[in-house]
């Protein structure tokens, strides 16, 4: 039976490489996989997944209004799918997350969704809420705090480098707008910063 897994992490833990390479190894193996990212991503040019380390792939931008279930339906009629794999998938809604169960219930296709668990603010965002309440199989990919310890959160920065604890639960930016941390610096991040979420 195919399983939709959630694979989740802080910022910089490797998800994209790992979803790159997991393709990679499907392909290899004459089986055909279909990427989707978050339409909202753009970083680097639409409709491309691409990794830290340089590795990159086309993949279908998904929107708030994108039927993920249908135009996997639609691609697997075309040619046998093996397997569907979604980057940022912290960025789905709820009913998207829902269509990723179809896929794999209905079609017999697993998915492979990789995101982040937590916002800024420690707070879940949509896509990750719904993936963790029904997904087959959770899976956590480790990221590393400069204490050493295990990073699980996402501090957002400003260009001096300061914590900011308000605004958009979403803001594209990489290195020059995250820090990821372990849950004891993140806290300290805000020690003496006029904070508006509580982080005691």
């Amino acid at each position: 039976m195919a399983k939709l897994y959630f694979y989740y992490a802080s910022m910089n833990a490797g998800k994209s490489t790992i979803l790159l390479q997991s393709s990679f190894n499907y392909r290899e193996r004459g089986m055909n996989t279909l990427l989707f990212i978050a339409g909202i991503d753009d970083r680097y040019s639409a409709g491309t997944i691409a990794s830290r380390i340089g590795l990159t792939a086309p993949a279908t931008a998904f929107h708030a209004d994108t039927d993920l279930h249908a135009l996997t339906a639609a691609a697997h009629a075309e040619q046998p799918l093996h397997c569907v794999l979604v980057d940022e998938a912290q960025f789905m809604s709820r009913a998207q997350v829902w269509q990723c169960a179809r896929i794999c219930d209905d079609l017999g296709i697993p998915v492979l969704a990789y995101g982040l668990r937590t916002d800024f603010q420690a707070n879940l965002f949509e896509g990750s809420q719904w993936l963790l309440a029904i997904a087959d199989v959770l899976s956590e990919i480790k990221a590393v705090c400069a204490c050493g310890r295990k990073a699980t959160m996402n501090l957002r920065i400003d260009a001096k480098g300061r914590a900011i604890a308000a605004g958009a639960q979403t803001e594209i930016g990489g290195n020059d707008r995250y820090v990821a941390l372990c849950r004891r610096h993140f806290k300290a991040a805000f020690t003496g910063a006029a904070a508006t979420g509580d982080f005691s």
